[in-house]
Order: C-alpha cells, then structure tokens, then sequence
C-alpha cells in the first residue's frame, strides 16, 4: 500500500448546472427543484475543492463534462431538423422534461462514473474499471457511452488496465458504480463492500417511498469482472429505512478508507453484521465509527452529508508535526501512534459545519484517537442543492507509480493545468441559470466550443458525440 497512491478522480461540472429536480429519493434535488443555478460558481467550487485536496499533498486528476443538451439522445426521442428545432420542440413537450433530463450536468458526480478494484485485489493484477450503466434514472442512463469513451482515453494502457463495457440489461442489472461500492484496507489484506437496495430477481425488503437504484446481482457481476477474491468481497443491503430517509446512494450513509469505517446506523439493513463480515476479513485493525439516530438523526446526516465527505490518507509530509515527533521518538509515557504513516484528514461540506449533529459527530471523530487527524469543511452548496457533496464528485482511483505513469491524458492536475481550468470556467460559464435557458441554442453552441476547447486542453481526442460525427467517426 505504501508503494501506491489513490488519486481523486472529480468531475469538472458543466455549463448547463441546473436544477431540475429529476431524481426522485434525492431530497436535496427535489427541494431545490426549478432554482436559478450558477454554473460558474458550482465550477468554481469544484475547482477550489481540487486545488484544497492536491494542496494536503493528495494527487488530485480531472474528468471532463459531458455534452449537454444531448442532442443524440433528443434525436433517438424522436426530436427532427436541425440542432436549433431539436431543443425548440424538446422544449415544448411534456413541459420541457425531455430536454431537462437531456440537459441534465448529472456526469460532474463522478462516483458515479464507474467502480475501480486496483491492481494488488485483480486475479490478473491489473486495475479493472467498469463504467456504471445507472439505469435506474434515465438522465444519467445516457451517460455511460461518454463515460467510457473517456476513461478508455485516460486509461488506454491495456498492460495495466482494464475498461470494461457497462453491464447490459435493464433495470434488473442497475450499477451506479463507486457511490455503492467501500475498499478498506489493513495489514490482512482488502476488503471489497459492495452495497445494495434491492434484488433483481429474488425478493428482499425494499423502501416504501423512494426507488432503490443498485441490484445486487449488479454488485455480484462487477466483483466476478474484476476477478475479485470472493472471501473478501461483502454484499450488505442498504437500510430500507434509510433509502426512504433520502440516502439513495450508500456514500450518503458509509465512507470507508483504509483501516477507517464512518458509518450511520441506518446504512445497512444489518448494519452489526457487515461490520462483522469486514473485521473478519481485516482483523481488529479495523477502526469503526457509528452514529445513532440518537447521536445524528439520520435526516441531518441526509441534509448536511457529514458521511458524504472524502477520507483522504496523507503523504507523511502533511502530518502535523508535532503527531510525527510522537511518531518517530515516543517517550516512555506514551505508546507509538497505532496508525503509524496511515494519518488521514476529512473533507465536509459547509453544511455539516453548520448543522449541530452533523458537526458534533465529525467533533466526536476527531476526537475518538483514530487515524483522522483533521475536518475540513468546504463550500460546496451549488452542488450539494442536487444533493451532491464532496464525496460525489470524485472517483477513487488507487494506482502504482507505473500505472500513474501510464495515464494517457492530461488529467492529473498540477499548478498550470489548474489555472488554465479556472480560466476556462471563467471565460465559458454563465453565472445564472434558469431551467427554461436550457432551450437556448446560445447555451448549447457557448457548452460545444467550450468543451471542444477542453478536449484538447486535457489531450482528450474526441471524446463527445458533437466531434464524432464531425470527424465521420460512428456516434
């Protein structure tokens, strides 16, 4: 583990950041629903959220948005004539919904994307990537032929990785990737939590509210494709109760990092149990923290997402010093620090700053002697308003230096990269959004020379359906 990295995977948001309340189970999206957004700004923050994580020492990379409004998919909808009558009849139909789940910046929450299981976990000890098909919402359904392309693009090296298609099939197969998915990690080995809301076939107690969106035969598909050892993969249903509290995804509920578990009591549906299964397969190393519905009701930990933060190890570097004087030269009074080099720091949104649960928990895991060392809240709030947090907009991608080396794209941010991305934003983003813009061929002809311009920026090729029917390749 030392001799690898985990470099965060965000999703740069995109021109047509709106509010358009499509994901039922998502309350923060659907309370927010009609808004004026500010695409600038949600990029804006994304952005600085990116600079913070690479400044605590932790490589930090890009994924693209996609083209948006699809114009492909508008077209398959049946929608004829030009790109300008396409959005104009789209925008007329059935109140607009056609084009607002066409229109829809969904992609920028990257955990989404896919699931990863590194090389040192594969059968062939190559890292295996398998996009997320997210079939049980049809705006981010038409995501996965973009998706691929790209990290095909980025991880082109067939040597060292391996991109699979989407798994195929409806919504009995629904996979939406790494936002359902935990790797932790000690001295025994990996373990691989695969959570699920329901069963394609089988028949298990599901929510009575809101939709479950991950199958568990999808969870099972992706841990035989990526050749994962079966004695170390996990597959705990998510709470019923839960789900219908609004934690649509388990990373709302559960973030895990190496030794590290964060989790609600309301998660899982056997919450004692899949803690169990995992020490099973990692040893008392294994350091858990829980909340109650006492402790954090579970409709603050929804609304203020202190779970839904990234757990982030840091380089020895970043280690407050006087921690890595306890480290290197104990004195007899105090025993050597357990966690040793594996000293991590929290990422929350500003919203589990300012609700009194959420802060008090995150106050109590500061304090509870495990690896984390230090919380810092970011604004993130044009995202966290279709209820996103920090932890939705990166995919974890843990790689050996050769396989870091082998990254085919100008993806992994530096000084340069970041300031051309933040000049970018700035001279291609509006500042004020409203849902009926979204019929504006102005948008769409502003977001085509914007991302045509990004595409060569990060050494992308052509990557969108707009370049390749431009350059005669198939759609």
């Amino acid at each position: 583990m030392n001799a690898m990295r985990e470099l965060q995977f965000d999703g740069l948001v995109g021109p047509t950041h709106n509010y358009a309340g499509l994901s039922p189970g998502n309350i923060a999206s659907v309370a927010h629903h009609g808004e004026a957004s500010n695409p600038r700004a949600a990029a804006r923050q994304g952005l600085a959220k990116m600079r913070f994580v690479r400044d605590l020492g932790v490589p930090q990379a890009v994924l693209p948005p996609h083209d948006r409004p699809s114009l492909r998919a508008l077209r398959r909808l049946g929608f004829r004539g030009t790109d300008e009558a396409v959005l104009a009849a789209a925008a007329t139909t059935d109140g607009g919904l056609m084009l607002r789940l066409c229109a829809s910046a969904s992609a920028m929450w990257t955990a989404n994307a896919a699931t990863v299981a590194p090389s040192p976990d594969t059968a062939d000890r190559r890292v295996h990537i398998t996009p997320a098909n997210l079939q049980s919402m049809f705006h981010r359904s038409i995501e996965v032929p973009t998706t691929t392309r790209v990290l095909k693009t980025v991880f082109a090296d067939r040597t060292r990785f391996v991109v699979h298609d989407a798994l195929p099939g409806g919504g009995q197969l629904a996979d939406e990737g790494a936002a359902n998915h935990l790797r932790l990690e000690t001295s025994l080995g990996a373990a691989h939590v695969f959570a699920w809301g329901r069963a394609g076939w089988a028949t298990a107690p599901g929510p009575r509210v809101h939709p479950a969106r991950q199958v568990r035969e999808a969870s099972t598909a992706i841990a035989r494709l990526h050749a994962l050892d079966p004695d170390r993969c996990v597959f705990a249903q998510q709470d019923p109760a839960g789900i219908d509290a609004g934690a649509f995804h388990t990373d709302v509920l559960a973030v895990g990092n190496g030794r590290f578990l964060m989790l609600h009591d309301r998660a899982f549906a056997r919450v004692e149990g899949a803690i169990e299964e995992c020490r099973r397969i990692l040893g008392d190393e294994l350091f858990v923290i829980r909340a109650s519905d006492a402790e954090l009701p579970v409709g603050s930990a929804v609304a203020a997402y202190p779970f839904n933060s990234q757990v982030l190890t840091l380089p020895a570097r970043s280690t407050p010093p006087a921690r890595d004087a306890e480290v290197e030269a104990p004195s007899p009074e105090r025993a050597p620090d357990p966690f040793g080099d594996e000293v991590m720091a929290i990422v929350a949104p500003e919203d589990a700053l300012e609700d009194a649960p959420s802060h008090a928990f995150l106050d109590r895991v500061l304090a509870s002697g495990g690896p984390v060392r230090a919380v810092h809240y970011l604004d993130v709030r044009q995202s966290m308003h279709n209820g996103g947090g920090p932890a939705c907009l990166r995919l974890r991608v843990l790689l050996t230096a050769e396989e870091e080396h082998a990254i085919a794209a100008r993806v992994v941010l530096d000084d340069a990269l970041l300031a051309e991305l933040e000049t970018w934003v700035q001279r291609h983003y509006r500042d004020r959004l409203q849902p009926a813009d979204l019929a504006d061929p102005a948008l769409m002809r502003e977001g085509l020379q914007a991302l045509d311009e990004l595409t060569q920026m990060l050494r992308l090729g052509s990557v969108y359906d707009f370049q390749r029917t431009r350059t005669d390749d198939p759609p």
